[in-house]
């Protein structure tokens, strides 16, 4: 009997397929700097990632967000998210870092 693979572990093969899964990165007001790595490809789901201040490299997106919301598509697995705020302190030790919130399998809108 075979089993069908969980959206999770599935990684996107061709361009024409989209990216299954969604990172949401939120700010809390305060200038942080985020660093997001999975384990296939990902990229920004925005139409100027440059306009963002982000650079997505491969399977590494970093940046920078202090308010708003930027969101990333990516197929596998997040491997590392680091997030810290403009003193440099690192999540949990920081309040003031960003929200992450990781889904897998959402439908592009």
């Amino acid at each position: 009997m075979a089993r069908d693979t969980p959206v999770q572990n599935q990684v996107a093969t061709s361009e024409s397929e989209p990216l299954p899964n969604l990172v949401t990165i939120i700010g809390r007001g305060v200038p942080s700097s985020f660093e997001i790595t999975v384990d296939g490809e990902i990229e920004m789901d925005a139409h100027d990632p440059f306009a963002e201040g982000t650079v997505v490299s491969g399977s590494v997106a970093e940046g920078a967000i202090d308010v708003g919301v930027q969101r990333f598509r990516f197929a596998g697995q997040v491997t590392n998210v680091r997030v810290v705020d403009w003193n440099g302190v690192e999540a949990p030790d920081s309040a003031s870092v960003p929200d992450v919130h990781v889904d897998y399998g959402v439908p592009e809108r």
